[in-house]
């Protein structure tokens, strides 16, 4: 009986590594680019220099909490354990509404793909295709899944450094430096979102780890071994990609003003080889894989969260039973589509990830001051991994984040409001029941 209410074991530290960089690949190949027209170049460096130094901390940060408490759950076990309940609880939602609303961003690009290829397709058929064939891909097994989500990724990694293999030669600094600080630093501090797409989406691999064979030795090597492929790989994108034409070229879709373009990476290469070479139509299509490993990993890792949160009783518990016949948390994964649908339905893409950054935020936030709370509480606690340079990366992490959270609510303070509308809803929901039960 105890194994069928239980996930099942089967994820290797190659595994683990392959979901990292899945969760996270797509914002190499769109969205980053928008964060050039807030900054330019160096303004958008700087921003990304700066969620860099966040995500590297954290991540570290992260796995020493990911290996003493390996819980699906995340950020939700943590806090509940660090600081009680009700932080636990926010914790919980910011987490789901990072992981429940960065796919239909990710779903409406992956319609867009099919759509240039086939017109007769609308985007918003394809984008709801995609949410019930990796759902049901999910519900099926996580080995299954896992296994696609590393070949995809394997896929994805190597079209990006093939790509930079291609541009690089054509690099010019002076693409670099033309027009770079056209904001001054209030386009670095607009920028910010942009640049932590870059990385939306690590922290996903501490929710597998009831799912992993040696949590408390294999979790702290995925979030090692993924951060830096992720840092190498937006290191060359941002520098191949600007290099090739200067940053106007890969945010206008006519190279100078006007509508904003979501394929840098494609506009950068036609520069060279014209739209019409292989090289171009390859691109276009491995860079489906991008896209594809982000989704279904953010699709796999939203699953888990809202799993535990339904297990003890937070949110409704039938999103927390396991299927007998599957052992993979299917009620909630599905409950995660339903919502997932109705935000594309929205059609409010840009908005929608901007809403599921703040999420990441306060995850980052309280995750954070989890792990000195508890160094300094429950010395004794089991660390199989000790986050380096305590308490200087936690403490880096967090200010990041805080100064982060605070430029995003002074540039999107209607988003900023709708996104602490949400949590507090949930949250006196939440209370309301709690009390009644």
């Amino acid at each position: 009986m105890e194994q069928k209410d239980s996930l099942k074991k089967t994820l290797t530290p190659f595994m683990l590594w392959g979901l990292g960089v899945g969760y996270v690949i797509s914002g190499m190949y769109f969205g980053w680019n928008l964060g050039l027209e807030k900054g330019g170049t160096l303004g958008m460096a700087i921003a990304t220099v700066a969620i860099m130094v966040m995500y590297v901390t954290f991540s570290f940060s992260y796995a020493e909490l990911a290996c003493a408490i390996p819980k699906a759950g995340g950020v939700f076990d943590y806090a509940n354990t660090a600081l009680g309940k009700n932080i636990g609880f926010i914790a919980g939602i910011a987490q789901m509404v990072e992981f429940i609303f960065a796919p239909p961003a990710i779903a409406f690009a992956i319609g867009a793909y099919f759509n240039a290829f086939f017109p007769q397709v609308p985007i918003l058929t394809s984008a709801i295709a995609v949410y019930f064939i990796f759902t049901a891909l999910n519900v099926y097994g996580i080995k299954a899944a896992a296994s696609f989500e590393v070949i995809i990724t394997i896929l994805a990694v190597g079209e990006l450094l093939l790509f930079s293999g291609i541009t690089l030669p054509k690099f010019h600094a002076e693409n670099l430096a033309h027009n770079n600080f056209p904001n001054g630093w209030s386009g670095v501090f607009a920028a910010i979102p942009f640049a932590i797409w870059f990385f939306l989406g690590i922290e996903g691999v501490a929710n597998v780890a009831e799912e992993t064979k040696n949590p408390q030795r294999d979790i702290s090597k995925g979030f090692g071994w993924g951060i830096f492929t992720l840092v190498v790989l937006c290191v060359l994108v941002f520098i191949s990609t600007i290099g090739i034409g200067g940053w106007e070229a890969i945010v206008y879709k006519n190279g100078k003003s006007g509508e904003t373009s979501d394929s840098p990476l494609p506009l950068a290469l036609s520069m060279i080889t014209g739209d019409n070479h292989l090289m171009y139509h390859l691109l276009i299509t491995v860079g489906l894989f991008g896209l594809v490993a982000s989704f279904h990993g953010l699709v796999l890792a939203a699953g888990r969260s809202t799993y535990e949160m339904g297990r003890v009783k937070s949110i409704p518990a039938i999103l927390g039973k396991i299927s007998p016949k599957f052992q993979t948390p299917a009620n909630a994964l599905i409950g995660n589509m339903v919502i997932g649908i109705i935000a594309l339905l929205s059609g409010k893409t840009a908005e929608i990830i901007i809403i599921s950054v703040f999420g990441a935020l306060t995850l980052y936030i309280i995750s954070m001051i989890s792990v000195m709370v508890l160094r300094k509480n429950k010395p004794e606690m089991a660390r199989p991994f000790k986050t380096p340079i305590y308490p200087l990366f936690p403490i880096i992490a967090l200010i990041i984040s805080c100064v982060s959270f605070i430029a995003m609510l002074i540039y999107n303070l209607k988003l900023g409001l709708i996104y602490s509308g949400i949590v507090l809803a949930i949250f006196l929901l939440y209370k309301i029941f709690k009390k009644a039960d």
